[in-house]
C-alpha cells in the first residue's frame, strides 16, 4: 500500500481515528510493523489512509497536567472509579509513539500522525502547550467524561448506574458545553463523534437543540467533524453524529472526516461502505484531510 501524499486527485476514504491498544489492556511499545497492519486492514474496505489517534491520556507525558480533574467532583465513588481508570491506562511513552508514526510514514506506509484529546476544564492552555511540541497531523477533540463521570465506559457498573440517576436533559446539557468550551479551545482540529452522548440510546426532548449547538460550537471555530462507523458497535445502534446533527454540519459548511474508531486492528475501516452512503446522501463530495494540522480537501 503505498504512499499516497495528498489523496484529493481521486476517490478517497479515510480513517482518522484508530487506536493501537484497546481499553483495559496495558500498551505495548508499538512499531512500525504494527503500522502496516494498520494500513493492510484498512486498504481490504478502500481506506486509502488512516491517522493514529491514541488517547492523549494513555501517556505518561500528560500525566501531570491531566491528573487529579476528577478531585472536583463531589461524587467520591465516581472520583475513585475515574482515578482507577487513570492509572490502569496511563502507561505509554509519547515520544516513542511519536517515533514509531513519523518512521511509519517514512517507510511509505499512508498513515498520518495524530492524538485523541479529551477535554480538561481549565487546562486546555496547559494541553496545547504540550502537544506543540510535537509533529501532529491531526487532534481529534472529545469528551468523554462530565465531572468525573466517564459516561461511556460501559463496563462499569458505577459509571452506568448513573445513567439512570441523572436527569438527561441536564446530561445533555453539561456535555454540550463541554463540546463548546473544547472546540472554543482551538486546542484540537476535529471533533470526534460529536453526539457521544447518546451512547446509551438516552435522548433528551428535542434533541435538536442541542445539534443546534453542537454544529455552531464546530462552525464557529472552524473545526472539522467525524462521521463515525463506532456508534454501530454502541447500545445506540446509529452512526456518529445522528442524520439531525449531520444535516445541520453540512449545512454550517463543517468538515468532515470519516473514521471507525478501532481499539486495534478489528474493526479499521469498518463499514466505510455504509459512512460513503451516508455521505452521498447528505449530499457531501469531499471530506477533509490533514497534514501538519492543516486542513486539504479529498474528493469523493
Amino acid at each position: 500500500m503505498a504512499n499516497i501524499g495528498h489523496p484529493e486527485n481521486g476517490a478517497a476514504v479515510l480513517d482518522y481515528h484508530l487506536h493501537l491498544w484497546p481499553h483495559g489492556e496495558r500498551d505495548r511499545q508499538p512499531t512500525v510493523e504494527q503500522l502496516a497492519e494498520f494500513c493492510a486492514a484498512a486498504e481490504a474496505h478502500g481506506v486509502v489512509e488512516i491517522a493514529l489517534t491514541e488517547h492523549l491520556f494513555r501517556f505518561g507525558q500528560a500525566d501531570a497536567i491531566c491528573r487529579g480533574f476528577w478531585e472536583e467532583d463531589p461524587d467520591g465513588d465516581l472520583a475513585r472509579e475515574m482515578a482507577a481508570y487513570w492509572d490502569a491506562h496511563a502507561h505509554a511513552d509519547l515520544d516513542c509513539y511519536v517515533d514509531t508514526v513519523v518512521a511509519a510514514k517514512q517507510a511509505g506506509l499512508p498513515v498520518i500522525l495524530g492524538l485523541e484529546v479529551d477535554y480538561y476544564r481549565g487546562r486546555m492552555d496547559k494541553v496545547a502547550a504540550l502537544l506543540d511540541g510535537y509533529p501532529f497531523d491531526v487532534l481529534l477533540g472529545s469528551v468523554h467524561w462530565i465531572g468525573a463521570w466517564g459516561f461511556d465506559d460501559l463496563d462499569s457498573q458505577v459509571v452506568m448506574a448513573e445513567w439512570d440517576r441523572r436527569d438527561i436533559e441536564v446530561v445533555w446539557d453539561a456535555y454540550t458545553e463541554a463540546l463548546e468550551e473544547l472546540a472554543s479551545s482551538g486546542a484540537c482540529d476535529v471533533l470526534a463523534h460529536p453526539d457521544l452522548v447518546k451512547i446509551c440510546g438516552r435522548y433528551p426532548r428535542v434533541p435538536e437543540e442541542f445539534y443546534d449547538r453542537m454544529a455552531s460550537a464546530a462552525a464557529a471555530s472552524g473545526m472539522a467533524a467525524e462521521l463515525s462507523s463506532a456508534g454501530w458497535r454502541k447500545p445506540v445502534g446509529e452512526q456518529y453524529p445522528a442524520p439531525a446533527l449531520l444535516e445541520r454540519l453540512v449545512r454550517q459548511g463543517v468538515g468532515l472526516t470519516t473514521a471507525s474508531d478501532s481499539h486495534g486492528v478489528s474493526n479499521v475501516g469498518q463499514r466505510s461502505v455504509d459512512l460513503r452512503a451516508i455521505l452521498s446522501g447528505a449530499g457531501v463530495v469531499e471530506l477533509t484531510g490533514f497534514r501538519e494540522r492543516t486542513p486539504y480537501p479529498v474528493v469523493l
